[in-house]
């Protein structure tokens, strides 16, 4: 068995559009399961995202899930989502769709060591950072 270390977002009570979003970004299949479908069918809580979890075409996997109630939910403060690589047009791509409706903090544009680099918050609150590797 393999091991991976992929990010796992919260969100609050955002989960499944979040995801939905993050699909069409990267592409790749969603599975989504509720809070309803492994517990109480008639809790308020019932149709939010319990576990969801999307894998890439380009292997990347993102998980997320909404932050049930008395737990603790402060987005965006101490995790930033990085993608990085060399296809400029791929993750050019990506940086589009991010910042579509989000807060660009750092314009994607080449940088004193030579990479292309952005940083942005999405309109969920997901930071994300952006690198595209140099010539």
């Amino acid at each position: 068995m393999t091991s991976r270390l992929n990010p796992y977002i919260s969100f609050k009570d955002t989960a499944r559009e979040a995801m939905e979003f993050y699909q069409q970004v990267f592409g790749g299949e969603l599975t989504i399961h509720t809070f309803g479908e492994y517990g109480d069918p008639d809790t308020p809580i019932a149709n939010l995202v319990m576990h969801g979890m999307l894998e890439s075409p380009n292997g990347f996997t993102l998980m997320g899930a909404d932050t049930p109630p008395g737990m603790d939910y402060t987005p965006g403060t101490t995790m930033t989502v990085s993608l990085s690589g060399d296809d400029a047009e791929l993750l050019q791509g990506y940086w589009n769709k991010l910042s579509d409706g989000g807060n660009v903090s750092v314009p994607l544009e080449r940088q004193m060591w030579g990479d292309t680099f952005g940083m942005v918050i999405d309109r969920f609150g997901t930071p994300w950072m952006v690198n595209i590797a140099g010539s």
